[in-house]
């Protein structure tokens, strides 16, 4: 048996939304109308969104930009994600959430797959706005030089 990485999404209206920003699922599975399952082969790279509301407004807005890992690989646990992952990217609160998205944007504006960029502009990203500082941006330059050397590592 293959091992995958399971998420589980869910949309209540209003009150709680967990999505995928990003990622190439290899299954998909209905749970009900308001939930659904999503499996990810190791090494896939997803953005796992998790947002909730209360009486008074936004409770929580997370994002975790996570790889997939193989059997026996060292993971982190994350609420939703099964078994875990490697954490590439985890902020919370709005503003930071907004500005990972925004720099999810930006990749896909190069026309770059974010699934597909380097693992370490993440990274970047993650250790920057913890920082509040701004992160670079993805480049063409940088998405070659990653290419080459997962080409020379496989």
């Amino acid at each position: 048996m293959t091992w995958h990485t399971r998420v589980e999404l869910l949309h209540l209206e209003g009150r709680i939304e967990r999505w995928i920003r990003f990622g190439r699922p290899v299954e998909e599975e209905i749970l009900d109308r308001r939930r659904r399952a999503l499996w990810f082969a190791p090494d896939a790279v997803f953005a796992f969104v998790r947002w909730a509301a209360n009486d008074y407004g936004t409770a929580v807005s997370r994002i975790d930009i996570l790889r997939a890992v193989a059997a026996g690989e060292p993971l982190t646990t994350v609420p939703g994600v099964t078994p875990g992952g490697e954490v590439l990217l985890r902020l919370s609160g709005w503003p930071k959430v907004e500005r990972v998205l925004h720099a999810i944007d930006q990749v896909e504006a190069l026309g770059i797959d974010p699934a597909d960029a380097c693992p370490d502009h993440w990274r970047h990203v993650h250790s920057r706005l913890s920082a509040n500082d701004e992160p670079r941006a993805y480049a063409h330059e940088r998405h070659r030089a990653w290419t080459l050397r997962r080409e020379m590592t496989a």
